[in-house]
C-alpha cells in the first residue's frame, strides 16, 4: 500500500490538475469496439453479436455510444443489426478498425479537470494484448488517438503498458491493482514497483496506491481487478469470494480479503468491504474461464451485470442493487461472451463527462 505525494514530472497530466474520475461519476459516453475476430471466440462467434447488441441497448439508454468498426462494410453488417434489434438512442459507428473487442483495454483512458482549457485529456497508453499473447495489436494501439482526435480533445502519451482493466479508481486519489498484472514482466520490464507506483500517480492524479495480490483463475489478463475487486463509493468495495475450500480460487481470494481488511484510505478511513459470490466453474477445453460477477459496468443509468444463467446470478445483483441507488440492475446473459474471456466491463470504457470549471 502506498501513500505518497512525490514530486511529479511538471509536464505530466497529474501536475496540471488532472485525475480519473469514478465509473459512476458521470459519463458523457461510452466507447465500444465491435467483435469480429473469430479467433476469440472460436466456434462460438455466431451467439456473440446477438449478446453484445444487447449491450448496446442497455447502454443507449442513458447514453451516447460510440463503436469502432473495420470499414464501410462492416460499419453496415453492425447497423443492420442493431437496427433488425430495435436498438434506439444516440448510437455513433467510427470506422476505427481494431484487432480485437476489448476496449477497456486498449482504449483510451480519460482523466478530467475542472478547468475551462483542455478539460478532459485521453491517456494513449501503450498496450501489448496482455503481454503479448495475441498479437497482432497494432491496430488497437492506434485507438486512443484516434478516439481523442474524434472527441477534439488532447492526447498524453502514458509512457508504460497500462491496460483499463488493471486499474480501478475512487475518483478521490486510490487506485486499486493487483500485482500478479502490473508487477508482471510481460508489461513493463525495466520499471520496478516504485516506478510504477510514481508513474500511476502522474497519470491518474492519485495518491494511495492499493495492492491485491493474484485475479481469478482462468483470467488470461494476469489478474485484471476488474474480475476481482471494484469500488462502488469513495470507501467501499465489492470483492468476490469462493467459499468452497477445494476450489482453486478459494486461497486467492481469500488473501485479496485479508489485504483489502488491512486498508484505508489516507486520512484513515477503513474500507467497507461486501462480498460478492462468484458463479459455477466454466470451462471450455479444459480451460477454466473468468467468470466473475465483478466485472459490471457502471452506465449512467444503470449498472450492466454479466450473469451465466447460474443460481447466483439473482443474488449477485440483489447485493449490487442497494449500492446504486438511483440505478437500475440490467441482467445481460455473457455466458456466450465469456468464452472471450472478458465481459461487459471488458468490452467498455467510459468517457467522462466534462467537469464545470
Amino acid at each position: 500500500m502506498t501513500d505518497s505525494n512525490s514530486r511529479f514530472d511538471p509536464g505530466c497530466p497529474a501536475a496540471h490538475g488532472y485525475r480519473m474520475p469514478a465509473e459512476w461519476e458521470p459519463h458523457q459516453a461510452t466507447w465500444l469496439s465491435w467483435p469480429h475476430n473469430r479467433n476469440s471466440w472460436p466456434n462460438r462467434f455466431e451467439p456473440v453479436e446477438p449478446a453484445y447488441t444487447e449491450i448496446v441497448r442497455a447502454l443507449a439508454g442513458g447514453e451516447t455510444v460510440h463503436i469502432n468498426v473495420l470499414d464501410a462494410d462492416h460499419e453496415k453488417h453492425v447497423t443492420r443489426l442493431l437496427e433488425a434489434s430495435g436498438v434506439s438512442g444516440d448510437v455513433r459507428l467510427h470506422r476505427f478498425p481494431t484487432n480485437d473487442a476489448w476496449c477497456r483495454d486498449h482504449g483510451a483512458i480519460f482523466v478530467v479537470r475542472a478547468q475551462p482549457d483542455a478539460p478532459l485529456l485521453a491517456l494513449d497508453c501503450d498496450y501489448n494484448a496482455w503481454g503479448g499473447k495475441y498479437p497482432p495489436f497494432d491496430l488497437d494501439n492506434l485507438v486512443p488517438g484516434r478516439m481523442a482526435a474524434y472527441l477534439n480533445v488532447p492526447s498524453y502519451r502514458a509512457g508504460m503498458v497500462l491496460e483499463g482493466g488493471s486499474i480501478d479508481v475512487n475518483g478521490a486519489g486510490t487506485v486499486l491493482t493487483t500485482e500478479q498484472c502490473l508487477l508482471n514482466p510481460n508489461r513493463n520490464p525495466k520499471m520496478n514497483r516504485v516506478q510504477i507506483e510514481q508513474r500511476l500517480q502522474e497519470l491518474l492524479g492519485v495518491n494511495q496506491i492499493l495492492w491485491l495480490g493474484d485475479g481469478i483463475v482462468g483470467d488470461d489478463t494476469d489478474g485484471h481487478v476488474d474480475d476481482l475487486t471494484r469500488f462502488v463509493s469513495r470507501a467501499t468495495v465489492v470483492t468476490v469470494i469462493e467459499d468452497n475450500t477445494g476450489d482453486e480460487n478459494f486461497v486467492p481470494l481469500r488473501d485479496n480479503r485479508r489485504r483489502l481488511e488491512q486498508m484505508q484510505l489516507p486520512d484513515g478511513t477503513p474500507l467497507r468491504i461486501i462480498d460478492l459470490p462468484v458463479p459455477a466453474p466454466y470451462f471450455i477445453n479444459g480451460q477454466r474461464l473468468p467468470v466473475s460477477y465483478a466485472n459490471f459496468y457502471i452506465a449512467n443509468h444503470a449498472v450492466l451485470l454479466p450473469v451465466f444463467n447460474d443460481p447466483m446470478d439473482a443474488e449477485a445483483g440483489r447485493i449490487l442493487a442497494p449500492l446504486f441507488p438511483g440505478r437500475r440492475i440490467i441482467p445481460l446473459d455473457c455466458s456466450d461472451i465469456v468464452y472471450g474471456l472478458g465481459t461487459v466491463h471488458c468490452l467498455s470504457q467510459q468517457v467522462p463527462k466534462v467537469p464545470a470549471p
